[in-house]
């Protein structure tokens, strides 16, 4: 995913109707290094301003005159004169929220110069505030966690990089590499994809480290909400924030989080951390057309969190558990497994019109049926299930092939990729009815192929 950030800041440089870029993504994604290294390989000037570092800048900014801006922050410590082959970049754009309405007059006033800013917490900040986003004049790049091809490619693992970014389904793996990947996606489920976290794991393959980093930016990640969170009670804040990383996968019920805070206020603190995407929902849709968001039940929905190496250790899995766990039983581990495949479909809709995740559910008097993920795909309807026991398990995906207009299901898992053809019965209503269709099973480790495959 970097190397197509990279490529996006590039068309995005050399556009001929550039607006200012505004990075989003939680804390400690990697937003300013990007920047930063993009600069670096396109030989740019940087000029960087770091908005905490400079809070009195709220006023200046509030003038929206572009030309007295740049007077002011030129007159700051240690800071040089902005010239117009420089690439201004405003960092932490959360510190200063009037910086981001006077984006549009550096849209207006100063096309000439290129405005990249990057912000965590937006809507934090933005909550507090009566002023607007500047639709229209700014244009948006979101960015999350590494993904496992990144992961790879950050250990030198440049064979398996290129194995996985090339493979075509019906091609052979051999045991040697399915086994390498296997244990190399046990380490990511622990390390995950914050970028401290993979480069501390790069360089000395500790988990211990890799434990003192995520322990870090938990605490960072503790210590920015009572900035952002404003009037909101931050313990319940707090509450929320590690419930959504120890209940990934599972229905929400508001009760379940707190029992002595109403409902709606519940909901406004989910809604502030989904808009930050320190959490994101998996909305159930009824699937019976596309686009697939616009036939959902916005009040039924699961959790996925942020990162899969943060959600373990707020979990308590520390580096100890993680060298004596079995790895089969690691990889096919249900809630670590979701929050992977969830993550990484994220990561590949994340410049899509339609990014919300959605999952179907079946809610009945004696028994429920879910499919982990309902996808759309080149015009058709494709659900996603990740399981470790054999295809008769699959009894809530036999219920949805038999009721949807889905031409192929995917099944996750730690084995070698399959494709079965499945011949069933299943009961509609009081009815039994015959149903057919092919499965197509893969291992976790190609879920970033996904598209491709079935492409």
């Amino acid at each position: 995913m970097q190397r197509q950030q990279l490529e996006f800041l590039q068309k995005w440089l050399h556009s001929k109707n550039r607006k200012p870029l505004i990075i989003r993504g939680a804390r400690q994604v990697g937003k300013s290094t990007l920047v930063e290294l993009f600069a670096e390989q396109h030989q740019q000037n940087l000029f960087n301003v770091n908005l905490e570092r400079y809070p009195e800048l709220s006023q200046v900014f509030s003038s929206k005159e572009p030309e007295q801006i740049l007077q002011q922050i030129e007159a700051l410590p240690r800071m040089n004169q902005i010239s117009n082959d420089m690439l201004l970049f405003l960092d932490e754009i959360q510190a200063v929220p009037e910086a981001i309405p006077a984006l549009r007059y550096f849209y207006e006033d100063r096309p000439d110069l290129p405005v990249i800013s990057a912000g965590s917490l937006l809507e934090f900040a933005l909550s507090e505030h009566n002023f607007s986003m500047p639709v229209g004049r700014i244009q948006y790049l979101h960015i999350g966690p590494m993904t496992f091809t990144e992961f790879l490619a950050a250990l030198g693992e440049d064979k398996l990089y290129n194995f996985i970014k090339n493979y075509e389904l019906d091609q052979e793996i051999g045991a040697i590499i399915h086994q390498r990947l296997l244990q190399l996606l046990r380490s990511y489920y622990f390390v995950g994809g914050m970028p401290e976290a993979v480069a501390i794991f790069a360089d000395t393959r500790s988990y211990r480290e890799v434990s003192e980093v995520h322990n870090s930016i938990i605490e960072t990640y503790r210590e920015d909400f009572p900035k952002y969170a404003g009037s909101r009670n931050l313990n319940r804040m707090l509450n929320i924030f590690n419930f959504a990383a120890r209940n990934v996968g599972i229905k929400v019920k508001y009760t379940n989080i707190s029992k002595h805070d109403q409902s709606v206020t519940i909901k406004k603190d989910l809604e502030l951390l989904t808009m930050a995407r320190v959490i994101s929902k998996v909305i159930h849709s009824h699937c019976t057309g596309l686009p697939l968001q616009a036939d959902i039940e916005e009040k039924v929905y699961k959790l996925l969190f942020l990162d899969v190496g943060l959600m373990n250790a707020i979990c308590g899995l520390n580096w100890r558990n993680i060298s004596q766990l079995d790895e089969i039983k690691l990889i096919n581990e249900g809630t670590i497994a979701e929050q992977f495949i969830g993550q990484h479909l994220q990561a590949s809709l994340s410049e899509t019109p339609n990014r919300e995740l959605t999952y179907w559910l079946r809610e009945g008097r004696v028994s429920n049926a879910e499919v982990d993920y309902v996808i759309a795909l080149e015009g058709n309807i494709i659900p996603i299930e990740i399981k470790s026991g054999a295809t008769g398990s699959l009894k809530s995906l036999h219920q949805f092939m038999g009721t949807k207009q889905a031409p192929v299901a995917i099944r996750f898992d730690a084995s070698l990729p399959i494709t079965n053809h499945i011949n069933t019965t299943i009961n509609i209503g009081k009815q039994r009815k015959q149903i057919s269709y092919p499965l197509i099973s893969l291992p976790l480790y190609l879920v970033e192929r996904l598209n491709d495959i079935l492409i």
